[in-house]
């Protein structure tokens, strides 16, 4: 890096054109950065820009995230959060600050996870797991459903609750598993072939709440997925929010975007279903009192024509 020709030994500047300079030299030099470190000093102000500094164990850097940019993160960043950054090099001139204005963030390792999640989803889709042709339609009006989830997660009160209140004819069951973490995916595991070997169940439900992409990674795994195909009963999965794909979503007979969701899938609507009763039974009193009308007719003419006919008179001759 070379300073300018033009900026002789007497040359005089001032502050500011002192940082300008600095900010055009780094901006030039360093445009663009991918840097990994520790999360501390992280303040979201009432403006929505974000502000933290980004550490290691031999120095740390002033970092910001500007509103349009950090309200596009879909987790929360935190202190002590090891993330990875791409970020454009410069200096706050106010305070001659050296300082990384941050462009995109991710928790640290979720890039490799991504990769990873990419690979397993191509192998499987080749062996055929997410073939539509084999995913089975769920039963109109179950009777029993397994919910194969955390038993103190919000996603099961938010499932038992749209279950209670849209069919409550249904007998739920809760099977409760981790789903975060190394035991997650051995313990749904184990649950799934449990419930697929008993047969107690017309439905599974396996779901979770939202959370980043090494949160959701149980149900990316691959053991997850083989246990989901060779269920000898329909599975519907629901995890994380919207947004969120994971590899059991692609394997399942169907996909929910979110727990509730999944719940108004699995069981009709019981006011919706008695609405429909009534009209039935409207129908079939309307159509009753129809055809006695139509048979009372044909009964009267018959009277007529034979009152005509006038039988009586004709066996008296």
């Amino acid at each position: 890096m070379s300073v300018p020709d033009n900026l002789a030994p007497h040359h005089v500047l001032t502050p500011s054109s002192l940082n300008r300079l600095v900010r055009d030299l780094l901006g030039d030099a360093l445009p663009q950065v991918w840097i990994e470190g520790e999360l501390s000093n992280v303040a979201k102000p009432a403006s929505g820009h974000l502000y933290f500094t980004l550490k290691d164990s031999g120095a740390q850097v002033r970092c910001a995230m500007f509103k349009m940019k950090a309200s596009m993160l879909r987790f929360r960043p935190v202190d002590g959060m090891q993330v990875l950054l791409r970020a454009k090099v410069g200096l706050y001139e106010p305070r001659g600050e050296f300082q990384l204005v941050a462009e995109y963030m991710e928790p640290a390792g979720e890039g490799a996870l991504q990769r990873e999640f990419e690979q397993l989803k191509a192998r499987l889709d080749a062996e055929g797991l997410f073939d539509p042709a084999r995913k089975r339609a769920l039963p109109v009006y179950a009777r029993r459903i397994g919910v194969i989830t955390s038993a103190t997660g919000a996603a099961v009160r938010d499932v038992l609750s749209v279950l209670a209140r849209r069919w409550p004819l249904a007998d739920v069951e809760v099977l409760p598993v981790p789903v975060q973490g190394r035991e997650a995916p051995p313990a749904i595991v184990a649950m799934l072939r449990k419930a697929s070997a008993s047969a107690r169940h017309d439905v599974l439900l396996l779901t979770r709440g939202g959370g980043s992409l090494e949160d959701l990674w149980a149900f990316n795994d691959e053991t997850v997925a083989r246990a989901i195909h060779a269920s000898a009963i329909p599975v519907v999965s629901a995890v994380g929010h919207e947004i969120d794909f994971s590899i059991a979503d692609f394997v399942a007979d169907l996909r929910a975007p979110t727990p509730s969701a999944a719940a108004e899938l699995l069981v009709p609507d019981a006011v919706a279903v008695g609405r429909h009763l009534q009209q039935l039974q409207q129908r079939l009193t309307t159509l009753q009192q129809r055809q006695l009308q139509a048979r009372a007719q044909r009964l009267d003419h018959a009277l007529v024509r034979l009152q005509a006919q006038r039988p009586q008179a004709r066996l008296q001759r």
